[in-house]
């Protein structure tokens, strides 16, 4: 009896000593500390600083301009002067093949495309495309779809219904079948498309991300909107209401801070998920547009030479998977952080 009072004494205290403290800081504690999520943040930044380095590499380093084709230049392999594209292979050498990775920074370092250009600088300049439309898909995505949830699971009855029904709608489509119909649709005019003063070019990235974050809405708003109605019917939230707080309070000061942990836990996962959108799109030729290019443009360019050139497709292949699995480890960290069972944890 002794030592089940004094374990339900330290449990009171630990209680205590965590309610005492900011979640946040505690949430921040644990990520901090769980070494798995950590690499894997380090290494999404790592990719994010060299893909933002694209033009110094480009420029300083390699000393090329990857959206010029390049069939008659030359470079350096093995300390000789060589034509960018070489002649085939076989007994005939008939038609031209690409120069493979030299390996070296300066030059070529993973070889060329079928029309002369740097892999390795369009791989990084291709990593900014994809990792700003995965980025800011997420963000809008998330922005939107927690608004709605917000405005739907606190006003309920008609309001509830109406954007249920609604995401419902979205929901019942493929998502990359939607996609693809929605991009041939505003692909289809040469001159982009105009609401109101707003004009975007065919080529301009807002057209991927737009849409990426149009389809994957519901796959945010479904999950906030539950936790949404389950703040609302909690007691905080009526001794606000009986104190004559507004509905905008009632919104912002009570039930999102505490539904915002489900929203940046779906955030790293949603990255993930709008880039690989993004990269199918891109490879079906509906996502990002010349003269722009994104990793699942490369990889698409890269088809025709498996073959005999197969780090045309590799390479923007191996730093998607990266990225991917860099966020969706991060994902299940901050998810472990932000859990409110582990909150009584025995901080060492």
């Amino acid at each position: 009896m002794a030592t089940l009072l004094e374990q339900v004494e330290v449990d009171t205290g630990l209680r205590s000593a965590a309610g005492g403290r900011n979640p946040w800081a505690l949430a921040a504690r644990r990520l901090w500390r769980n070494r798995i999520a950590m690499a894997a943040l380090l290494l999404f930044l790592v990719i994010v600083v060299m893909c933002l380095a694209a033009p110094l590499y480009a420029h300083d380093v390699a000393h090329v301009n990857p959206f010029v084709p390049n069939l008659n230049g030359h470079t350096v392999a093995n300390g000789k002067v060589v034509p960018v594209m070489q002649r085939g292979g076989g007994i005939l050498r008939l038609g031209e093949t690409p120069i493979g990775p030299t390996w070296d920074p300066r030059h070529y370092f993973l070889g060329a495309d079928s029309t002369g250009r740097d892999v390795a600088a369009l791989l990084l300049y291709g990593g900014r495309s994809s990792l700003l439309i995965g980025i800011g898909a997420a963000v809008i995505c998330s922005l939107v779809a927690t608004v709605v949830a917000l405005i739907a699971g606190f006003f309920g009855g008609v309001t509830d219904s109406v954007a249920s029904r609604i995401m419902d709608i979205i929901w019942a489509f493929p998502v990359y079948l939607l996609a693809i119909c929605i991009a041939t649709e505003l692909l289809t005019h040469s001159s982009g498309f105009q609401f109101g003063l707003l004009h975007v070019s065919a080529s301009s990235l807002w057209t991927p991300t737009v849409i990426i974050a149009f389809i994957f809405v519901p796959y945010v708003y479904r999950p906030v909107r539950g936790q949404v109605l389950a703040v609302v019917k909690k007691e905080f939230v009526e001794a606000s209401v009986a104190q004559g707080a507004g509905n905008l309070r009632l919104i912002f000061s009570e039930i999102l801070p505490n539904v915002v942990s489900t929203v940046i836990v779906l955030l790293p996962l949603m990255v993930a998920t709008t880039i690989l959108t993004e990269s199918a799109l891109s490879f079906l030729s509906v996502g990002v547009q010349p003269p722009n290019v994104s990793w699942g443009t490369m990889i698409q360019d890269g088809t025709s030479l498996l073959y005999t050139r197969p780090w045309v497709s590799l390479a923007p292949g191996i730093m998607i998977l990266l990225t991917v699995l860099s966020l969706n480890v991060l994902g299940d960290g901050v998810r472990d952080a932000l859990d409110p069972r582990a909150k009584l944890r025995v901080e060492g």
